[in-house]
């Protein structure tokens, strides 16, 4: 998931989103041609991406291998910042010039509904890829109408960070796999007071939605495409997120994070010590890696009635601009092998989607992690990873769904009109 626009602050590098890039950087792997001529224009491709630094330099390390592969091939990486990404993709897939191989992440199907990405099936098959083998149940994620879309390239699951020596200090176990709601609540109360929150919250949609299908509800209905928002199980999982901040108070209110400072979000609350649970993802752990103000470790997130747990990631898909499909097929299927994966966990820049990966020792105890992290959390969440609802409508769906629950956040409505409210929403946005 890259969370495109709703999640930058809390995050500088989520799926690829780096704050830092201004305009389109353009890399040529090594060897290529940046001015292909029409005598070899069947091999010249264009992968875009979206990012900063840190994805220039893992997505070109991959490219260079890719180039050592097909030495014929001259792939150009085109980098375009988070927020101009979708709408330069679509005018350039539009205008014919849209690139051949392209990222993708929750609003995939936003291109595919357009018929701007071509399926990938036959190609799949031809080279007989078993993506669910592979990759896990992340591979639902990129189809629309039975047709695949894009494969796999980065997923890892949402986890638990936690202050583990205040965890130590106060006696308490590390969190399990096996938690409850109720376990969650009864350490956050634990470690609450004198300033100091429990958890860092439930706002951002990863981490409520998760509640939700814990609780065996759904957004979308999976089975009849129609919103499902306004049903007794979404209810009461929002009546529960909603609670920790304004009945139990173990987290955070706005006001409480505004007092914190500007822009200070639960990843920031917790690595100043002010938060001593949070849910995010991977990225998080290369910084948390190079402070001494807290010691830390990572752990599975909580269940419900099930195991439902958000996954942040991103896919490699192809346009509909790309004169040669067949080829740039061959660079995505070398770009998601695990030779092709592997910069991504060396240079510490992601999850890669390979189960194989993320259960090697490079992923679990990599060169540039200092210090003993729960890594293995990542494949042991895998199982537990539910399929979000990645709609054609899912852009708008977010809109709808940041305006219908603005005041739930704020105390000022509670989860049953606010479910209601969002129900109407959605009812008017997605063409089931």
């Amino acid at each position: 998931m890259k969370l495109l626009e709703t999640n930058v602050s809390r995050r500088n590098v989520l799926a690829g989103l780096g704050a830092s890039a201004v305009g389109i950087i353009t890399l040529t792997a090594c060897g290529g041609s940046n001015s292909p001529s029409s005598s070899s224009a069947a091999k010249d491709f264009v992968m875009t991406v979206w990012g900063g630094d840190p994805d220039k330099a893992a997505y070109q390390a991959r490219l260079d291998l890719a180039k050592a592969k097909y030495p014929d091939y001259n792939i150009t990486l085109q980098i375009i910042p988070n927020k101009d990404y979708a709408q330069k993709v679509q005018t350039m897939i539009s205008g014919g010039t849209g690139p051949d191989i392209m990222q993708v992440a929750e609003d995939a199907n936003a291109y595919s509904s357009k018929n701007q990405l071509l399926p990938l099936d036959d190609y799949i098959s031809k080279a007989s890829l078993d993506l669910p083998g592979t990759f896990g149940p992340v591979a639902e994620n990129w189809k629309y109408k039975d047709k695949t879309y894009a494969v796999p390239d980065r997923a890892g699951a949402m986890i638990l960070y936690y202050n583990k020596g205040e965890f130590d200090k106060k006696g308490l176990k590390a969190p399990t796999a096996d938690w409850t709601w109720d376990d969650l609540l009864s350490t956050a109360k634990e470690l609450t007071g004198n300033g100091v929150f429990g958890y860092g919250g439930t706002e951002w949609w990863p981490i409520w939605m998760s509640f939700a299908y814990q609780n065996g509800g759904q957004v979308i209905d999976a089975s009849t495409g129609k919103p499902s928002v306004n049903s007794p199980e979404v209810i009461e999982a929002l009546q529960f997120c909603q609670d920790l901040i304004f009945k139990h108070k173990v987290v955070p209110s706005k006001v409480d994070y505004a007092n914190m400072g500007a822009g200070v979000g639960g990843d920031a609350a917790f690595a100043s010590g002010k938060v001593m649970m949070n849910s995010t993802g991977f990225w998080n752990i290369g910084s948390l890696a190079k402070q001494d103000k807290i010691t830390w470790d990572v752990a599975p997130i909580w269940r419900g009635k099930d195991k439902a747990i958000s996954a942040f990631g991103s896919g490699l898909a192809i346009s509909r601009s790309s004169k040669n499909p067949a080829d740039a097929f061959k660079i995505i299927q070398f770009m998601t092998s695990a030779e092709g994966q592997q910069p991504i966990l060396q240079l510490g820049q992601d999850v890669p989607a390979r189960q194989d990966l993320q259960k090697s020792q490079d992923f679990l105890k990599p060169s540039w992690l200092k210090g003993d992290v729960n890594m293995q959390v990542f494949p042991d969440s895998t199982p537990s990873i539910f399929k979000p609802p990645f709609i054609p409508e899912w852009n708008e769906m977010q809109k709808a769904i940041t305006d219908a629950m603005a005041d739930f956040w704020l105390g000022k409505s509670d989860a049953k009109a606010t479910a209601a409210d969002l129900q109407k929403r959605l009812d008017s946005i997605v063409k089931a």
